[in-house]
């Protein structure tokens, strides 16, 4: 209607009469009604047809708001009903319950008419844009066990079963266009419904638009099709296809009419070619014909969906939260792993986009009491019988950056972690071929989407190669393993990480100033770069050598991006703020100087096991704005400076330091990395260990009267109380006789008056402190007074939560004081 206003001012003026209608429900429809609306004298209506009308009407539109334009109606005879309410329309009535009826009647079976009318007609054309909704998780259970029923090939979305319902709607020879997500045309859900669709209709036309196809919808979730189809069967028809994923909403009109992108080679039956049916239209003949002759990837590469535990919150943990000696590496079976009795098996989670080797993060509480449990709950650990085998995983969203990982022995693996299981003498080869340029493109082909099924890469073909050309692949995944497997270890997140990789002296050992952090910094720079390039120089020519034996030299080229290389470079606010990390590792004596890797992570702490560098005996690390305490986290800081680099470079690699930390103007060396530590160490600390801190900072308020660093790992149920009374108690003290100091500064001194300013400002943010810290002080000494214990078993979630949203009572009629012992996370 408003494109004929566009062209016809005066349409409204013809009372044109929409077939338009609200979904109406049947639902309170009374028998007595019915029987009234059939039973009243009609001499030109066969009551018993018109009972079984009005009866299937009723019955069909029972909870119809439920279903929508989703029901399947029949024609029956509508005029009847029709002239049947027009007749009671007229009649007049003193009964009461009549009059009910005649109402009922008038209300709601009239409105059903209309939209039983429309919805059992067919069109020639059928135009939607349909609703979205997933079968698993949107649709409640009524419209889930409808769909079920009714829409077999098609009830993982509500848009795939309009497609269904819109061909319905439509006669023989007619037209459906549509606009819906794309999904449907690749993924394993909708196979049959593609198979049903291949054999029934033809493609006339199709903008494949992608991601981004509507300003308002941004993301990569809501992936994008608009399409004409027709109700016809023609094997020999080649719909045109237009292919516009790779640009942003307002370029894709722009590029409708460029012929390169193009496709009308494929007719129905072409798409039959690969299994499954993915509607991949823009492929080559020589891309189609690696699926004829390759080995499916899941003949050799044994691809496996993983478990899912039905709740994250109990059985896993990220690895760096409990305690070490609980986890079990390296194992090759569940029994083997269940007779150590230990509790966590490491777990692979998918995690961010990394090729070869990485994202070790998590752990699973895998013991005989919790597998039990995960045997009845979640999906009931499928493909057990793989778990703790050497595999290669990679992350379910991965899209066209598929990014596939070497993983050893002693692993179960994650939904969102899936893994394949190559045979050994073809485990580098397979992994080589993921990570190579070709995957994304056959990914691509198999299912577009931002998430990579099982599914899609059992299809994937694989050719036979000569030995040579294995060797030289073999070959160059194992480097690229250990190349990544060396980045991912240099980071304190990983488990196998042994020491800063600055202190690393077989990247130092070229280098005459070995005790000048610049000097680490700038080997460590180019042993980085060196790596970074020789992984990029293996990944073009794996590219290359696959290009080659698929025969795609005119449809790929090996250059890899800088940006699609998933190792670090060097950097230096990185590297110096994790160096100060690491340091504050030893202070705590997580690491030691002495030994490599991770030396204490909770059970008996023994700090005679230290002798390069003693780590602090109470387990408390105080961070104060002044000189306040002798052995701070600063002065601690510049201990371990000395210590690792040399006393007579100290001022020089302090100085380097502050600067990589933004050091200002007015400050020295020390004022720099005191700012640091009370500003930001702890934000970078919660951001590296993604939330899940093991160092917990004790914070007073926005004052910073008072911050205190202690181990999670070291806590014990008096660790508060030595804080408060230790440490806190003494600053106090120490605030106190600094605004004395300055109270007789002031007086016994003739000053000027911009440096009497500066002492008058400096006193009052010292009192705010001391309000400060009165407060705080009730906080930790009702905290103190509990004796909280811990359960590292728990993660950190659970346990920082114990001492979060404290209340203390203020005595009769006052509210309890309520505050944070800890610095939010």
């Amino acid at each position: 209607m408003m494109k004929a206003r566009s062209k016809n001012r005066r349409i409204f003026r013809r009372k044109i009469e929409l077939n338009v209608c609200s979904i109406q429900e049947s639902n309170g429809i009374s028998k007595e009604a019915m029987d009234y609306f059939v039973n009243t004298e009609d001499v030109e209506t066969n009551n018993k047809d018109l009972k079984e009308d009005v009866e299937y009407l009723i019955h069909v539109f029972h909870d119809a708001k439920e279903y929508g334009s989703l029901l399947d109606v029949k024609k029956i005879d509508f005029d009847a009903i029709e002239r049947k309410i027009a007749q009671i329309q007229v009649w007049d009535t003193e009964d009461l319950f009549e009059y009910q009826y005649k109402e009922t009647i008038l209300e709601k079976i009239l409105p059903l008419v209309k939209q039983g009318r429309i919805m059992s007609r067919k069109y020639d054309v059928v135009c939607t844009n349909p609703p979205y909704m997933g079968g698993r998780k949107g649709m409640n259970h009524q419209l889930k066990k409808y769909v079920q029923k009714n829409y077999k090939s098609s009830n993982s979305d509500l848009y795939a079963c309009f497609i269904e319902k819109c061909l319905n709607l439509s006669k023989n020879n007619k037209f459906v266009s549509m606009v819906t997500q794309h999904s449907f045309m690749f993924t394993d859900d909708y196979k049959e419904l593609r198979e049903k669709l291949l054999n029934s209709i033809i493609f006339v036309n199709m903008l494949h638009l992608g991601t981004d196809a509507f300003p308002e919808i941004n993301g990569e979730v809501v992936q994008t099709t608009t399409f004409t189809i027709r109700n016809v069967e023609d094997s020999r028809y080649k719909g045109e296809f237009v292919r516009l994923l790779d640009y942003e909403c307002y370029e894709k009109e722009k590029h409708v009419h460029n012929k390169n992108l193009h496709f009308n080679i494929y007719s129905n039956t072409d798409f039959k070619d690969i299994k499954g049916t993915p509607f991949a239209y823009w492929i080559s003949e020589r891309v189609k014909q690696t699926f004829k002759i390759g080995t499916p990837f899941e003949e050799i590469g044994k691809p496996r969906q993983g478990l899912a535990t039905g709740n994250n919150d109990i059985f896993l943990r990220a690895w760096y939260e409990v305690e070490n000696i609980k986890i079990g590496f390296g194992f090759k079976t569940i029994d083997s792993f269940h007779d150590s009795g230990l509790l966590y098996a490491p777990y692979n989670k998918g995690g961010k986009q990394r090729r070869w080797y990485g994202n070790n993060e998590n752990i699973i509480k895998f013991d005989k009491e919790h597998f039990q449990t995960l045997s009845t709950q979640g999906n009931r650990l499928p493909s057990r019988q793989y778990y703790f085998q050497k595999c290669i995983t990679w992350s379910d969203i991965s899209g066209r950056n598929f990014a596939g990982r070497y993983c050893d022995y002693g692993f179960v693996f994650d939904v969102k972690g899936s893994s394949g299981f190559p045979r050994e003498n073809y485990f580098l080869y397979v992994l080589a071929f993921l990570n190579s340029k070709l995957t994304p493109m056959y990914i691509d082909a198999l299912n577009p989407t931002i998430t990579t099924q099982v599914g899609d890469l059992k299809r994937i073909p694989l050719l036979k190669i000569n030995a040579k050309s294995k060797d030289k692949i073999d070959k160059l995944a194992k480097q690229n393993i250990k190349i990544t497997k060396d980045d991912w270890d240099s980071f304190e997140t990983s488990w196998d990480f042994k020491h800063h990789p600055l202190l690393d002296y077989s990247i130092l050992k070229s280098s005459p100033n070995l005790n000048k952090i610049e000097t680490a910094i700038n080997n460590w720079s180019d042993f980085t770069e060196e790596q970074f390039e020789q992984l990029k120089a293996n990944e073009e020519a794996l590219n290359n050598t696959f290009i080659d034996i698929y025969g795609l030299q005119g449809e790929l080229t090996p250059e890899v991006e800088d940006k699609n290389i998933t190792i670090s470079k060097a950097d230096r606010e990185r590297d110096i703020k994790s160096l100060i990390s690491y340091a504050v590792g030893c202070m705590f004596g997580r690491y030691s100087l002495d030994e490599e890797g991770l030396i204490y992570a909770g059970g008996e702490f023994d700090i005679n096991s230290y002798n390069t560098f003693i780590p602090t005996t109470d387990n408390i690390l105080v961070i104060a704005d002044d000189d306040y305490f002798e052995d701070d986290i600063v002065s601690r800081f510049v201990d371990f400076v000395k210590i690792t680099f040399g006393e007579e470079t100290l001022e020089e690699n302090l100085d380097y330091i502050a600067e990589s930390l933004g050091q200002r103007a007015s400050e020295t060396a020390r004022q720099t990395i005191r700012r640091y530590f009370q500003k930001d160490f702890y934000k970078d600390h919660v951001k590296t260990y993604q939330k899940r801190p093991i160092y917990w900072l004790f914070d007073s308020g926005r004052q910073n009267g008072f911050k205190a660093l202690i181990y999670m790992h070291r806590y014990e149920p008096y660790t508060v109380s030595r804080v408060r009374t230790d440490y806190l108690h003494k600053l106090q003290r120490m605030y106190e006789a600094e605004v004395d100091r300055i109270d007789m500064y002031l007086e016994n001194n003739d000053i000027t008056p911009r440096e009497k300013s500066a002492r008058i400002k400096k006193k009052e943010g010292l009192l705010k402190q001391i309000q400060e810290c009165l407060v705080y002080d009730q906080i930790i000494a009702h905290v103190a007074n509990q004796k909280i214990d811990i359960d590292l078993d728990d993660g950190v979630k659970v346990n920082y939560a114990k001492f979060q949203g404290v209340e203390v009572p203020q005595g009769e009629g006052k509210k309890p004081l309520k505050a944070n012992l800890l610095s939010k996370i």
